[in-house]
């Protein structure tokens, strides 16, 4: 398993059609919900890559402050579902997280994480800091977590 981050203009033609496919899968197909995908972040964002050889498993990406939140945003966090349970997951948020506090130098980062998902995000250091709502039918809550605490 290899990690990589690049900024999107970084990207290859062939990593950014597999990033969107990955998230395809997981994000419309198996979770059964239709939603853009594509919806104008990926240009501001680094993309981290998760590779097992040549194929993507896994990733995320980290939008700038302003573009959903006034803190830095970690959104479309995903495992290929043959890779998941092996604490791919919780390798690459910490990484990111890292990655934002020792490269991007911010220590607050927001995140809308499906309700599902709380403890595996409490359990990287974010507090839940709203009440349930719905995000393309799918119940969400928005969680903040505060690097220097972590």
């Amino acid at each position: 398993m290899q990690m990589k981050m690049k900024k999107f203009k970084e990207l290859t033609n062939i990593e950014l059609y597999k990033i969107l496919r990955l998230r395809e899968e997981v994000f419309i197909l198996e979770q059964d919900c239709i939603y853009p995908d594509v919806d104008g972040k990926d240009e501001n964002a680094h993309h981290l890559m998760v590779f097992d050889g040549d194929e993507i498993i896994g990733g995320l990406r980290i939008l700038n402050k302003g573009v959903t939140f006034e803190e830095i945003c970690i959104s479309r966090v995903v495992v290929a579902k043959k890779y998941r349970g092996k604490g791919i997951a919780k390798k690459i948020v910490k990484y990111a997280l890292d990655f934002i506090k020792n490269e991007l130098n911010e220590r607050y980062v927001r995140i809308s994480a499906q309700s599902y998902t709380i403890k595996f995000y409490e359990g990287v250091g974010f507090k839940v800091v709203s009440e349930e709502y719905l995000e393309d039918g799918i119940p969400h809550v928005c969680m903040f977590c505060d690097l220097e605490e972590v």
